[in-house]
């Protein structure tokens, strides 16, 4: 196997064994990257490559947006959150407008620093914090 094969089952084994908590954070993190690429491709006027970061940072927003569980108290605020930051991705990128852009970047850091700290909780606080409404539940098949 080359470097290159080895890299990218390495990867994929990675993503495959996180937690569900644990994907929020990386799917955050990448999020927040492609906001920062999009906000400098604005800067330097590479319009095609801000279009390309800007609809992938949308992307992700999206599929965190419908993995949701609604049942969960928490998600309907982030439902709410995802459709601002969809609305403020789509405009930041019609208009090539990177203050708006930017002004996105510390509100989902913010979200993802709640995960992360989700994620260093025993799945007992977990547990207690779901019931209490206060963050979303972990899948079952994470919980095993």
């Amino acid at each position: 196997m080359t470097n290159g094969n080895s890299f990218t089952a390495y990867r994929k084994s990675s993503v495959l064994t996180m937690t569900s908590v644990e994907l929020i954070v990386r799917l955050y993190d990448e999020c927040i990257r492609c906001l920062n690429r999009g906000i400098h491709f604005i800067e330097t006027k590479d319009y095609a490559q801000c279009n390309q970061n800007l609809m992938k940072s949308r992307e992700i927003v999206e599929s965190l947006q419908a993995a949701l569980d609604m049942s969960v108290p928490i998600s309907k605020n982030l439902d709410s959150l995802y459709s601002f930051f969809n609305r403020e991705i789509i405009a930041a990128n019609m208009h090539k407008d990177a203050d708006k852009a930017r002004a996105l970047v510390p509100f989902i850091t913010e979200l993802r620093d709640a995960f992360k700290q989700i994620s260093t909780m025993s799945r007992e606080q977990m547990a207690a914090q779901a019931r209490a409404g206060a963050v979303p539940s972990l899948p079952q098949a994470a919980n095993a």
